[in-house]
């Protein structure tokens, strides 16, 4: 193959699986590569673990501000929407994503309390308890589609704990973030207007709620984030909105892409989920393979400030910059044969940047690692043996790696923890 076979803007070729052949060709003969794109200049596609991690480190070079393009999204807006997206620019520039240092840093240490370990860590009780009752109502079927039934709903009863959400309330998270993210595939498409929308009402809900904590504050993470002050700052109204709709959306989506992924691992590697059951002791390096190997967000994009080189490849200030974690994660340099799913594989949590780099290492990674942790050990105690009973179905995104449906049977059941 050669670089011309090579279109990471077709969100189509992931329907079929993350197009890894690419990634491979890339890392070995273009780990810095300038993809064309029909409308623009073009991009360039960063595809080596360390260069990866070098631009995560460097933010002053590559900058994720808004108003410089972001942190998603490859080609250039059509001249009808660059009205629209500048104004979004200057909307969405009040997200903790969309910053850089020094503001980021701030902001990062404002909200960074409420997702202290020891504050993620309390969760882990109510968590389990909710992981088993997911499993229990799952495996009574027999069979489930583990993404709507198991993989979706922890994560959301997770955020919708964290947060202080009814969890009557939890599927206008899980409907909100669909119709923000997935809205390119087919499943849950839906027009600008109705992904506005979902923004409006996350941030009213987020609204109703906080008035609701500065009249009744609580031990929780929302009560905290309201309070919160660092050097004279606190968060706005639109801060707190903002930061509500990142949690609700990144911490729902992701996660559960995690979870999706993690199951069709243990599928397509019996011997693998056979070590988990026969070695609880085995379950943090599984998490962090589980992360790895998922990948959820494939890539972000960053934007040059300033004149600058990457293996000796000049690349000029107001580039467009796309680091690709899914292929990071699979570099041959840094993991001894990175195409094997190995829960046992060590080292591992280090090595692997599913959860970002720098100053933008991702806040609720404790929170991810401990629903994977306590969904995964719940189910190697009670299922023996997982089976594959339909096809499964990828989100049509080249930005997340996600599964929408993933159906199981559950074999060699043993009884119901706490029966």
């Amino acid at each position: 193959m050669d670089a011309s076979e090579i279109n990471l803007l077709d969100p189509d070729i992931f329907t079929k699986g993350v197009p890894h052949a690419w990634f491979t060709y890339l890392r070995a003969n273009e780990p810095v590569y300038r993809h064309p794109e029909p409308d623009g200049p073009g991009f360039w596609v960063i595809t080596k673990h360390e260069d990866v991690a070098l631009v995560g480190r460097d933010a002053k070079t590559f900058s994720s501000a808004a108003e410089r393009g972001g942190v998603v999204g490859l080609e250039e807006p059509p001249p009808e929407m660059r009205e629209e997206l500048e104004n979004n620019a200057a909307f969405t520039g009040n997200m903790m994503l969309y910053m850089d240092p020094p503001k980021h840093t701030l902001y990062r240490k404002i909200v960074g309390d409420g997702f202290r370990p020891r504050m993620i860590w309390a969760l882990e009780e109510k968590i389990r308890e909710r992981a088993v009752a997911i499993l229990d109502e799952a495996i009574a079927k027999g069979e489930c589609d583990f993404v709507v039934d198991v993989a979706a709903e922890l994560p959301l009863q997770a955020i919708a704990e964290l947060l202080g959400v009814p969890m009557e309330d939890r599927h206008k998270l899980f409907d909100w973030s669909n119709r923000m993210i997935g809205s390119i595939d087919p499943e849950y498409a839906v027009s600008e207007e109705h992904v506005r929308s979902a923004q409006v009402e996350m941030f009213m809900y987020a609204n109703e709620l906080a008035n609701n904590r500065r009249a009744n504050p609580r031990e929780d993470i929302v009560t905290k984030l309201l309070l919160a002050e660092v050097d004279g700052t606190s968060l706005s109204e639109l801060d707190f909105n903002l930061f509500f709709l990142l949690l609700a959306v990144a911490g729902n989506e992701t996660t559960r892409n995690a979870i999706s992924h993690g199951m069709a691992a243990f599928l397509d590697n019996p011997d693998q989920y056979a070590i988990l059951r026969e070695d609880p002791a085995v379950i943090d390096g599984a998490v962090e393979e589980i992360v790895r190997w998922a990948s959820p967000v494939m890539y972000f994009r960053r934007n040059v400030t300033q004149d600058t080189s990457i293996r000796g490849i000049d690349i000029k200030a107001g580039d467009k910059i796309s680091v690709w974690y899914i292929s990071a994660n699979r570099d041959e340099e840094i993991f001894t044969d990175p195409f094997r799913f190995d829960i046992t594989r060590d080292p591992n949590a280090e090595p692997h940047i599913a959860f970002g780099g720098g100053h933008h290492f991702c806040l609720g990674f404790n929170l991810a690692r401990l629903e994977i942790k306590v969904l995964f050990e719940e189910l190697a105690k009670r299922v023996g043996k997982l089976e594959s009973v339909g096809d499964i179905s990828r989100l049509r995104s080249n930005f997340i790696a996600g599964i929408k449906h993933l159906p199981v049977r559950f074999d060699d059941v043993r009884e119901p923890a706490g029966v």
